[in-house]
């Protein structure tokens, strides 16, 4: 029996479109997955972006106080401003790679890596030598507290440093700052190494006070005392001598420069693991990006 040729149209007209649905589903399966992929993995490398710029930010604020605080403590005498500027400038050259990298991750990754590791790896060994990781080996390393502490006893550097300090009238603003103080109030107040050390005569020297710089002897030291006690004997009431030739000068005005180099090798070192971690995270997030996601 011949089937009606309006039925067989009717069939091919209904299949056509069931079998273009299949096709479009095939197709249409592993583009989703694919956008799925890449729109996670843009959850994870855009927080690294964002996290890697504003990682940047203290180097920069670095950089400002380096240049503001470069011309005080004195340090001009022992070259240590020049050493500050090549610091800064390292610091200007490693914000301006770290944020270049970042911007063009995805065209150059393993160069940009490359390229940000070596100024990392350099900023990480400084900030090493600044807070004295190298201990004896770091005295010719200028910033080291090695290198201060042999620069600092030095006869012929101090006695600049000393004529410096006073220069400064550190010991002068004391006074004005301290006059109207009797002798139970002066030994309250909080004192700068510099002015405990250089302006008023060790505490174990027993003097009585009469003014911050002031001191009158009651008891003659010991002369075979410890060399700490041995400033008692080096202190003069005249204002250009005070205790600038003592042993405690030498070591307050070594306390207040070494913190401030400990404190920037501190600033490096941590930057330049933080960076370093930074950016091997975000090479990792665009090579998975690129080439498996």
């Amino acid at each position: 029996m011949a089937e009606n040729p309006n039925n067989l149209a009717e069939a091919v007209v209904v299949a056509v479109p069931e079998v273009k649905n299949e096709v479009k589903l095939e197709f249409d399966e592993p583009n989703m997955k694919e956008a799925k992929s890449k729109l996670q993995m843009n959850h994870i490398v855009l927080p690294l972006v964002i996290f890697s710029f504003f990682l940047s930010l203290p180097i920069l604020f670095g950089i400002i106080w380096l240049f503001y605080v470069r011309q005080y403590d004195c340090e001009e005498l022992m070259n240590l401003p020049k050493l500050q500027i090549g610091i800064a400038i390292g610091l200007i050259i490693v914000f301006f790679i770290s944020n270049i990298v970042v911007y063009f991750r995805s065209r150059f990754p393993v160069l940009g890596l490359l390229l940000a590791m070596v100024p990392f790896i350099i900023m990480f060994i400084v900030g090493l030598g600044l807070v004295g990781s190298y201990k004896m080996e770091a005295r010719g390393v200028p910033g080291s507290p090695a290198w201060l502490k042999m620069t600092v006893h030095d006869d012929e550097t101090w006695s600049n440093i000393k004529s410096c300090i006073y220069s400064t009238k550190t010991c002068n603003d004391l006074i004005s700052r301290t006059y109207m103080l009797k002798s139970y109030d002066f030994t309250s107040i909080k004192l700068s190494s510099v002015e405990s050390g250089c302006c008023s005569p060790p505490s174990l020297c027993e003097m009585e006070f009469i003014n911050a710089t002031f001191w009158r002897k009651v008891n003659s030291p010991i002369d075979d005392s410890p060399t700490f006690d041995k400033d008692c004997n080096l202190w003069q009431n005249e204002e250009t001598v005070l205790c600038y030739n003592c042993h405690a000068c030498k070591e307050g005005y070594l306390r207040t420069i070494e913190g401030k180099w400990s404190r920037l090798g501190a600033f490096l070192v941590t930057m330049s693991l933080l960076l370093m971690i930074s950016h091997l995270f975000l090479f990792m997030a665009t090579m998975w990006e690129k080439y498996v996601g």
